[in-house]
């Protein structure tokens, strides 16, 4: 079969549309038509070489939603017709990560950025005669893609395409940095830093989860005020404006817990962080560095003697197979708001303009559709 995809040639280059030839599905394989997609800053990582991949061209995409039309030998969890969200983390439901409950850490994700398919790498995606590579074996800037059973999440047919897309990466990703990864409790004052799509459901999840006051930090003013219908209660322009009036509002405590999630979290913001970081709270690694970048600037003497935790996360340290259905549940009742995110929508030939939007602050999460 063939499909149109937004295709990155090399580093530093714009998305180009073009014509992909896709197999037909194998074993435990799925052919999903694309209907909706999120403009994920990950992807932006990968074009500007923060995200190094191994083989370029390159199909973008992670954050998507779809209808199954086909399925290989075996496929047992969906069927031709459901409607599915792709897990940019596969599943496979028998290594000791996902038999403990923690399949955001399956062993698959080795083999995110493998050329070839999960099953057996044979290529399976071609322009004329050359290899084509997908983001986390997904490549959702695709009207249709060939996809490992893995690594997508049967959702109910009622919820609009653009909500299952966003919570299949981002909103995942933010929701349990502040409510699982963080922890955050009843009561706790939370700083978010950086509220772009990953950064405002952080606010979401700690608001949901009770936090008394909840201070966001960005350096776009745009921003700063969208996070305000997300539960932000207070908005600073950078950490080291905020440190002295979250001192003052938590009479000198400081924050309970402090998500990091700006575009790109580099290592000499940890210190400010932890600065904002309560004795015995928790600062959390939300956004993603540079891969090359490894240097992390914190005072350690501090750190310890005021027992702090600093942690790490991917997908929100949550299950896709079960934080998914989560998440749409509580979007389904009123309680999460998707809608609210979706600042534009864009056509797949867009896709540079959508991300040129979303380096300007023009947006908070502009989604691809693909629907006539």
């Amino acid at each position: 079969m063939r499909t149109r995809a937004a295709v990155l040639w090399e580093t530093g280059q714009d998305w180009k549309i073009e014509e992909v030839d896709i197999d037909a599905p194998g074993p435990g394989e799925v052919v999903v038509d694309m209907m909706a997609c999120g403009m994920c800053h990950s992807d932006e990582h990968v074009r500007t070489g923060d995200l190094p991949v191994p083989h370029f061209p390159f199909i973008g995409g992670h954050e998507g939603a779809g209808e199954v039309v086909e399925v290989g030998a075996g496929v047992t969890s969906v069927a031709v017709g459901d409607h599915v969200a792709l897990s940019f983390v596969p599943a496979c439901g028998r290594c000791r990560w996902c038999s403990q409950g923690m399949s955001y850490l399956c062993d698959e994700g080795a083999k995110l950025f493998q050329v070839g398919m999960m099953a057996d790498n044979r290529i399976a995606h071609r322009i004329g005669d050359r290899a084509i590579a997908r983001f986390s074996q997904l490549g959702a800037f695709s009207e249709r893609q060939l996809l490992s059973e893995q690594s997508v999440v049967k959702v109910d047919p009622d919820i609009p395409w653009h909500a299952v897309a966003l919570v299949s990466c981002g909103v995942a990703t933010g929701f349990g940095s502040a409510v699982d990864r963080a922890g955050t409790q009843p009561g706790d004052v939370v700083v978010v830093v950086g509220v772009g799509g990953v950064g405002v459901s952080a606010v979401q999840g700690a608001s949901l989860a009770g936090a008394s006051r909840i201070i966001t930090v960005d350096p776009l003013a745009s921003r700063r005020e969208a996070s305000k219908i997300f539960g932000a209660t207070d908005t600073f322009a950078s950490m080291a404006e905020a440190l002295q009036p979250v001192r003052e509002l938590t009479r000198g405590v400081m924050a309970d817990r402090v998500i990091l999630s700006p575009s790109t979290l580099h290592g000499s913001m940890i210190e400010p962080g932890l600065q904002l970081t309560r004795k015995g709270g928790v600062c959390c690694l939300t956004g993603i560095a540079p891969q090359a970048e490894s240097d992390a600037q914190l005072n350690a003497f501090t750190f310890a003697m005021m027992n702090k935790t600093l942690v790490g996360t991917i997908y929100g340290s949550r299950s896709p197979r079960e934080r998914i259905p989560y998440l749409l549940d509580l979007y389904r009742q009123g309680r999460l708001k998707l809608d609210e995110m979706v600042t534009r929508t864009y056509p797949l030939d867009q896709v540079n303009q959508g991300y040129a939007d979303q380096a300007a602050g023009d947006i908070v999460r502009g989604v691809i559709t693909f629907q006539d």
